[in-house]
């Protein structure tokens, strides 16, 4: 089992080393549901943790859907990000019909080098979710799919998501599971969904709030649940 958790800051990341995480996405914009980090951030949270840092790759906030100019930005910044050396990237591109964009993440993973890739929560906004897993199958990059189920919280979708998982583990993908899950529901969560990794965002901050910061005492909690399912 591993708990990954949301880092928007240097202190967030040691906040989450220190307290039981496993692995950090990094991201800028948490209220716009995670935009890239600038590369002094991503070099200071690099600098400072030794536990696994993903970092996003999302030239804005507007959509899945991209343009060349949003492709060229997203080619470089994985040029530099993958010269930091971070573990992985989080990344992905639909088309306009709902559909995984395969041209752009043809042309995106191209440049990834040795990263671990996690296609994103764009796979929620997709129609056929089986579909869509099965054409990121054909990507070996991509080592993970982060979703919710297709739902704002995934703790309304664990049927699917037990569903979703069932064909990752056919794929030899690993089935990441995340968005509005909390501390007091986590457990009943891993237990029936079947998932061996979760993602914490608003649920180990103060006050649950995406503008303030990791909260030391929930994000223990986690870990530890976490670690009950791993013993």
């Amino acid at each position: 089992m591993i708990l990954e958790v949301i880092a928007t800051s240097v202190a967030d990341a040691r906040l989450a080393q220190n307290n039981g995480a496993g692995r950090i996405e990094l991201i800028s914009g948490i209220g716009e549901g995670g935009v890239t980090p600038s590369y002094g951030l991503i070099e200071q949270v690099l600098d400072s943790v030794t536990i696994p840092v993903h970092v996003m790759v999302r030239p804005h906030a507007n959509t899945f859907c991209y343009d060349e100019d949003d492709i060229r930005t997203m080619l470089s910044d994985i040029r530099v990000i993958r010269s930091l050396g971070p573990a992985g990237i989080v990344v992905g591109a639909l088309t306009p019909d709902g559909r995984v964009d395969e041209m752009t993440m043809g042309r995106l993973l191209v440049e990834v080098g040795g990263m671990s890739v996690t296609f994103h929560r764009a796979v929620d906004e997709v129609r056929d979710q089986e579909q869509a897993l099965r054409t990121l199958g054909k990507y070996s990059a991509i080592k993970r799919i982060l979703t919710s189920g297709g739902t704002p919280s995934a703790l309304d979708s664990v049927k699917t998501i037990q569903q979703m998982n069932r064909i990752c583990k056919e794929l030899s993908i690993t089935l990441l599971a995340g968005s509005g899950l909390k501390l007091e529901s986590l457990a009943s969560f891993i237990s029936k969904s079947g998932v061996s990794e979760v993602h914490l965002g608003t649920g180990v901050r103060v006050d649950s709030s995406p503008w303030k910061p990791i909260d030391p005492a929930r994000l223990r909690a986690a870990a530890d649940i976490v670690a009950s399912f791993t013993n």
